[in-house]
C-alpha cells in the first residue's frame, strides 16, 4: 500500500494534519489504534494557561515570549512566537470551517466553568458551555442546575455550591435539581452503562422528546439559564441546539467523567472530514515497526499488515503519549516504540535514570510527563543524534515539556499538524 502521507494516531494532530493535507491533494493513510486522548477531553482546548513559574498566562504573546526563555526545546519555542500564534489563528478558521462550534480568541485566554463549580483559563471552548471574559460577572443571575436521575458524574448541588464561591458567579442564585426520563430506566439497572455516551447514544433514537422538554422547562422554574451535563447529541451540536430553542431558555452544557462526549463529537467530525475528503483509515490498526533507507523512513508495518508494508513519501508521528502508547517505558528506559526517536525531557530529567523520571511530592509536575521526541524547528523528529528528512513528529510525543503543567497540550498539537501540513505541501 502506497500514499503520499502516513500519519500514524488518528487524534486530535493526526487528524488536523491529514485533513490540512487531503485538501492540497495529497493522499493520507491514518493508523490508528484505538480511542484517542480527544475522546477522553473536556472539549476545551489550550493554547498556553502557564508558565513553569505556576504565572497564569492571560495574554499569549506576551506568554509565548516569557516561555521560550524558560523551555527552549518546547515546540512553541523552536517555531517562534510568529508562526506560533500565526497557526493558532489558522486552526481557529479550520475550526469554523467544519462547524465544530468553538469560541475564543489568539489574543488572549477566557475563562471556563468546570464539571465541579471552578473557573479555568483557556484559548477555545465549545459554544454550549458557560464562558465569561475578562473575569466579567456570568451574563444570567437565575441558573437551574439540573442533573439527570441515577446519573452520578454530574452532582447539581456540588457545582452550585462551588460556583457561589466564584466572583463571576457571586450575583446568581441557584436552584440544583434533577430530571427525570423514563427513558433511561434501563441503562440505570447497571451503572457501568449509566455514562453520558450511552444516555445520548439512548436519548436521541428513543426518546419521547415533547416529554424531555417539558421535564426541564418544569425543572427549570423560573431561571433565566440553565447548566446541563453533557449528555444531549453524539455525532453534534444539533440535538442540543434542538433542545435549546425548544425549552426557549438559555441552557449550557458541561463536561462530565470521562469518556467526554463534548470530546467525542469532535472527534467525529474530524474523521468524518477527513473520510469525506478521501483519506483513509486503518481503525483497530498498530504501527510496529518501520525500515531506512537514504532518504529517510522508506515503509511501515503494522499489526494488521505485517507481511504487507505500508510505503509513503512522508511519515508523520502522532502517536501521542504514554496514555496511547505513543510512548513506552520499561524498568530502565523510556523509549518511542515504532522508529526508535531520540527521546528527551527537561531539567535533570534522563530517559535511562529511573530516578529521575519522578519527584518526591505526588502532586508536583512529575519529570516523566515532559518525555518525547526530539523535533527541530521543521518538527522533523531526530534519531541517533539526527533529524530524519520525511519523518515529522505532532502533538504529545513531542518532548521538552509538560502539556499537564502549562496547559498547552491542544496547542501544540494543532499547531504543530498544521506547521507539518506545510511542510509537506512546501516541498
Amino acid at each position: 500500500m502506497n500514499f503520499d502521507v502516513a500519519i500514524i494516531g488518528g487524534g486530535l494532530a493526526g487528524l488536523t494534519c491529514a485533513i490540512h493535507l487531503q485538501q492540497q491533494g495529497k493522499q493520507c493513510v491514518i493508523i490508528n489504534n484505538g480511542q484517542a486522548a480527544i475522546d477522553f477531553s473536556s472539549g476545551s482546548m489550550d493554547l498556553l494557561s502557564r508558565l513553569t513559574s505556576g504565572q497564569k498566562i492571560e495574554h499569549f504573546a506576551e506568554g509565548l515570549e516569557a516561555l521560550t526563555q524558560e523551555l527552549p526545546d518546547h515546540p512553541y519555542s523552536l517555531l517562534g512566537v510568529e508562526k506560533t500564534l500565526k497557526k493558532a489563528t489558522q486552526f481557529q478558521h479550520f475550526a469554523e470551517s467544519l462547524a465544530l462550534g468553538l469560541c475564543g480568541s489568539t489574543t488572549q485566554n477566557h475563562q471556563r466553568v468546570t464539571p465541579l463549580g471552578g473557573i479555568t483559563s483557556t484559548w477555545l471552548s465549545p459554544n454550549s458551555v458557560p464562558t465569561m471574559s475578562d473575569n466579567q460577572p456570568f451574563p444570567h443571575n437565575k441558573i437551574a442546575v439540573l442533573g439527570i436521575e441515577g446519573y452520578l458524574d454530574f452532582q447539581p448541588q456540588m457545582l452550585a455550591e462551588n460556583l457561589k464561591l466564584q466572583p463571576q458567579f457571586a450575583h446568581c442564585e441557584f436552584s440544583p435539581a434533577y430530571i427525570h426520563i423514563p427513558e433511561l430506566d434501563q441503562l440505570r439497572a447497571n451503572g457501568r452503562e449509566f455514562r453520558s455516551v450511552h444516555i445520548a447514544q439512548l436519548l436521541e433514537h428513543k426518546l419521547a422528546f415533547h416529554d424531555l422538554v417539558q421535564e426541564i422547562k418544569q425543572s427549570a422554574k423560573n431561571a433565566n439559564a440553565i447548566f446541563l451535563p453533557a449528555c444531549f447529541g453524539l455525532d453534534n451540536q444539533q440535538f442540543f441546539e434542538r433542545l435549546k430553542q425548544a425549552v426557549g431558555i438559555a441552557i449550557f452544557e458541561l463536561p462530565t467523567l470521562p469518556p467526554s462526549l463534548l470530546g467525542i463529537r469532535q472527534h467525529k467530525q474530524l474523521s468524518q472530514r477527513f473520510e469525506q475528503l478521501g483519506g483513509m483509515m486503518l481503525n483497530g490498526d498498530r504501527a510496529l515497526k518501520a525500515e531506512f533507507n537514504e532518504q529517510g523512513v522508506s515503509k511501515i508495518y503494522t499489526q494488521l499488515h505485517q507481511e504487507n508494508a505500508i510505503t509513503a513519501s512522508h511519515f508523520v508521528l502522532a502517536s501521542g503519549g504514554f496514555f496511547s502508547n505513543g510512548l513506552m517505558s520499561d524498568f530502565d528506559h523510556i523509549f518511542e516504540p515504532v522508529f526508535d526517536a531520540d527521546i528527551i525531557g527537561y531539567k535533570k530529567f534522563e530517559k535511562n535514570d529511573r530516578l529521575s523520571w519522578t519527584e518526591n511530592r505526588f502532586s508536583s509536575p512529575q519529570p516523566y510527563q515532559s518525555a518525547g521526541v526530539a523535533i527541530n524547528s521543521q518538527c522533523q523528529v531526530r534519531k541517533a543524534g539526527q533529524f530524519v528528512p520525511n519523518l515529522y513528529a505532532v502533538g504529545n510525543v513531542i518532548g521538552g515539556y509538560n502539556a499537564l503543567q502549562l496547559g498547552c497540550g491542544s496547542g501544540v498539537s494543532v499547531v504543530t499538524a498544521l506547521v507539518v501540513a506545510e511542510q509537506i505541501c512546501g516541498r
